[in-house]
């Protein structure tokens, strides 16, 4: 009897051993896929919503909000995991410079209806040119006499 009740002991702490390193996998594996598909996203995201015709007129880069948000949306959905539920925050998007905060909250393993373990990945990110500044653009800009810089909205009144 003694040996029947310590092989079963062995069996029940391997079983939770398994059980633990499964969690921990899924935890570390979960917020890595996470933060990559979050930066692939916001970065494809934010290049799909560039203003173009704005970029044309003024030489700035500017940023539609709501292409932006559209286009984030449709790709997330398109490359998560059917298995975990995910909560999407968007906290501070500019149009001009280009600016995007994004938060995404991720369920794990251990989340269970009462007690949530979330995995919460955030990123900031900012849209770059690497071409070089044209001068009458930049006088343009401190002129507050200038349409250069306004919205379009602005530049009709």
């Amino acid at each position: 009897m003694n040996k029947a009740m310590l092989t079963v002991g062995v069996i029940l702490l391997s079983f939770m051993a398994l059980w633990l390193i499964n969690i921990v996998s899924n935890y570390s594996t979960g917020s890595e896929l996470d933060y990559y598909l979050l930066k692939e996203t916001t970065e494809a995201a934010m290049s799909d919503a560039v203003d173009l015709e704005y970029y044309r007129l003024n030489g700035l880069l500017r940023m539609d909000k709501e292409k932006f948000v559209e286009s984030f949306l449709c790709r997330f959905a398109d490359s998560v995991d059917n298995t975990r539920n995910y909560k999407v925050g968007f906290y501070d998007l500019n149009e001009t410079p280009p600016k995007a905060s994004v938060k995404v909250d991720s369920s794990t393993v251990l989340s269970f209806e009462g007690a949530n373990l979330d995995i919460s990945t955030n990123i900031d990110a900012i849209l770059e040119s690497n071409y070089k500044k044209d001068q009458y653009v930049e006088s343009a800009l401190k002129d507050s006499n200038s349409d250069v810089g306004k919205s379009l909205e602005d530049r009709n009144k």
